[in-house]
């Protein structure tokens, strides 16, 4: 399904430079909506990204004045025919389950720049990245209520451990804005930066990430995510195991060697 997208032109842009990819999605005339064409699209990104080990961070972003506006109803909405009802449940885990699996299982580290309206699943979408830069002019909003939905794109189990029950409720039910600066304050994002710094921070944040000890990263991006849900004898056993990984790299010699000789590191990503 393509969702009204010309099949001339990508929806999802994609470059790599000195190891840092770039992944911008490209429908600025539907505010980066996320058609089925898109979803397609970002995943197969994420594929090469993950298949080429010269690969060691990715920044995502979105064209013109919007992130990601969230699903596009124009192909995702109700069907208009009483008779043959959509089944929402079924797009979800087609299109949007895989996205979000696909974001949170990746091998590099993500940085994520918030250049506008992040809305519904391109909240969750956006904070899939392990470092989240929003412009001041940009805001989060859980829009899912509005249209007598509820919050899907894994938002129901990542909202709460950002922002804690009470805020992840009130985003949810009640479908406010959330200002970017509001959102740095209350632990939903990293930071909001002045629109005209959004990109450059987002591209340091980026290349640090990239010129560093990427395999350590991934694993510290594992050993999270499968900490959540677990207790403390879990995550121990966790790090035991990601240690023991990260242990036998050149990265972890490296790191070592240049502290011993007080020079910066230089890393590889092996």
């Amino acid at each position: 399904m393509s969702g009204g997208d010309s099949k001339q032109e990508p929806v999802a842009l994609f470059g790599v430079e000195d190891g840092l990819a770039r992944l911008t999605l490209h429908r600025p005339e539907a505010l980066n909506s996320l058609s089925f064409r898109l979803i397609e699209e970002i995943i197969a990104i994420l594929d090469r990204v993950d298949a080429d080990p010269d690969i060691r961070a990715l920044l995502v972003t979105g064209s013109g004045r919007a992130f990601c506006a969230g699903a596009d109803l124009t192909v995702a909405g109700p069907s208009g025919d009483p008779s043959r009802p959509r089944d929402v449940g079924q797009v979800v885990e087609d299109y949007y389950n895989p996205l979000i699996t696909r974001l949170a299982t990746l091998r590099p580290p993500i940085v994520v720049a918030v250049n506008g309206a992040a809305v519904g699943a391109g909240v969750s979408l956006a904070l899939q990245g392990d470092i989240v830069v929003a412009a001041r002019s940009a805001y989060f909003l859980q829009a899912f209520t509005r249209v007598g939905l509820i919050p899907d794109a894994g938002a129901t189990w990542l909202l709460p451990r950002l922002v804690g029950i009470a805020r992840a409720k009130a985003m949810m039910l009640l479908a406010d804005r959330i200002p970017a600066e509001e959102a740095a304050a209350i632990g939903l994002i990293h930071s909001a930066v002045d629109d005209d710094a959004l990109a450059a921070r987002a591209e340091e944040i980026a290349r640090r990430l990239a010129d560093g000890p990427t395999v350590a990263f991934g694993l510290v991006r594992r050993a999270v995510r499968e900490g959540l849900g677990g207790d403390l004898a879990a995550s121990l056993r966790i790090e035991r195991e990601a240690q023991r990984e990260a242990g036998f790299t050149a990265d972890y010699a490296e790191g070592v060697q240049a502290f011993r000789e007080k020079r910066p590191p230089r890393f590889t990503g092996r």
